[in-house]
């Protein structure tokens, strides 16, 4: 009798106290990563036009001189342009690379405008100083002379790293949580190209992985650790960032170091979320506070719900 009345009585409660140290430690991940948010499609894709734009701004500058206001203006909607671009001095085949990839992302801007209507293009700051600052705060020291993303290839590559691979995951994490065909189909196809984008430029880092960048006693792969750490600090999600360069337990199947695409140990794209994408490109680890590459915060919905 007192067994069954023991069971009655107390099995519950320790299956409820499972429950909610369950849902605790769900709801303490949740509040890491960012807790999931409301919004409709078309809010959700017009927040994917933050990365949009400023991919589109650095790969226009870097390759032509000149920005999104001299190819198709209306895209912007009024908002001002970039501050601190400039064109990059390229190897030729660099340079072509990055041309195609800027006029990709001005077609990435229309296919979205089309589709659900635009949002205005954020102030965005594309400085050497903003970089080299970026750049300091990866490797853990003030860089002599200041990181310039725009003083040879190598370094634009290098900065460019910090970029498409953003979007790419920030558009992984969207899809699950759409729920017309027309956005996922738009969503799936930008991020098929985003993802070839991101493979280009790391296989270019790769190629490179053992070289020096000069004058810094750091090499190419080394830099890519640590950009990539640090954007894993910034998120504060766990890992989901990775150089070109990993030890062989982080590799595909535990069997290589090389690690030209970054995926988790299923060899799957890791996905982030709004707040994670914000925390990183704003540069400060916090959704609610502006800086980086948007001095004045993201446009949208979402971004702006951050703020407010």
């Amino acid at each position: 009798m007192a067994r069954k009345l023991y069971r009655s009585t107390y099995f519950p409660l320790i299956l409820l106290s499972f429950a909610w140290a369950f849902s605790g430690a769900l709801s303490s991940k949740d509040d890491k990563c960012g807790r999931p948010i409301k919004a409709s499609d078309t809010d959700r894709v017009q927040f994917a036009m933050n990365l949009e734009f400023l991919e589109a701004e650095f790969f226009l500058n870097g390759a032509l001189g000149h920005g999104l206001d001299s190819i198709t203006p209306y895209l912007a909607k009024g908002g001002p342009p970039p501050v601190g671009a400039e064109k990059a001095n390229l190897d030729p085949v660099t340079q072509r690379i990055i041309e195609e990839f800027a006029y990709q992302e001005v077609g990435h801007l229309r296919a979205i405008y089309t589709e659900v209507g635009g949002i205005k293009r954020p102030l965005l700051n594309l400085s050497a100083q903003n970089f080299a600052h970026i750049m300091d705060e990866a490797v853990g020291k003030k860089l002599q002379p200041p990181f310039n993303p725009y003083r040879n290839s190598i370094n634009y590559v290098l900065a460019s790293y910090a970029v498409p691979y953003v979007g790419l995951v920030g558009y992984v994490g969207t899809i699950p949580y759409l729920s017309n065909f027309t956005a996922k189909g738009l969503i799936a196809s930008l991020l098929g190209v985003e993802s070839g984008q991101d493979a280009v430029l790391r296989a270019l880092l790769y190629e490179k992985a053992t070289q020096k960048v000069a004058p810094y006693n750091i090499t190419v792969a080394e830099f890519t650790n640590k950009i990539s750490m640090l954007r894993n600090r910034l998120a504060n999600c766990g890992i989901k960032d990775e150089g070109v360069i990993v030890p062989r337990k982080l590799g595909a199947e535990n069997r290589t170091t090389s690690n030209i695409l970054s995926a988790d140990s299923y060899s799957r794209s890791y996905s982030r979320t709004p707040q994670e994408i914000v925390r990183i490109v704003y540069g400060t680890g916090s959704e609610s506070k502006p800086g980086g590459f948007y001095p004045h915060g993201a446009n949208g919905r979402i971004a702006k719900s951050f703020l407010s």
